[in-house]
């Protein structure tokens, strides 16, 4: 197997792990400001992270049609105040970064420097960065289902 091809297939892994935490999340957890970021706020950050770290360089980003402005600070007050998105519109949002994993990993020239200053190593490190965050903020989500009794979000290992 091919390096992106791995790469694709941990990036897929990892996101049908986050579409398990978004599909079980009940509705009353879903926008429950009892956490400093609620459910949809976290999945709302790493998806927008996930499809960020895919572009060449940060000058190339192009926003998802519905992203809204701010929505992928996971601080500060202003944060309070985010309306939040649906369970069907963080789905769409994540078969959205699926296909662009399909499309993006295979242009990626995995020697050049990131594209983004604030990360100062090599594309092929910012894939397993990006997956890491993924998986951070996953088991984030799962930690949340499982002290409710809820669910327990289930380990993919390669692409589903």
């Amino acid at each position: 197997m091919k390096i992106k091809e791995i790469i694709k297939s941990q990036y897929l892994a990892s996101l049908a792990m986050l579409q398990q935490a978004i599909e079980e999340c009940p509705q009353e957890l879903w926008a429950n400001n009892d956490f400093s970021n609620p459910f949809w706020h976290v999945v709302y950050h790493a998806l927008f992270y996930t499809y960020l770290y895919l572009h060449p360089r940060e000058e190339e980003f192009t926003p998802w049609a519905k992203q809204r402005k701010g929505y992928h600070r996971m601080s500060g007050e202003e944060a309070k105040n985010f309306t939040p998105y649906t369970q069907a519109e963080m789905l769409e949002f994540l078969q959205f970064c699926q296909k662009q994993v399909e499309e993006q990993v295979d242009a990626l020239d995995l020697e050049a420097e990131t594209g983004f200053h604030w990360l100062p190593f090599n594309k092929l490190e910012l894939q397993f960065y990006n997956i890491r965050h993924i998986m951070q903020h996953t088991g984030e989500l799962s930690e949340r289902l499982g002290a409710r009794g809820e669910v327990e979000v289930g380990w993919v290992g390669k692409k589903p």
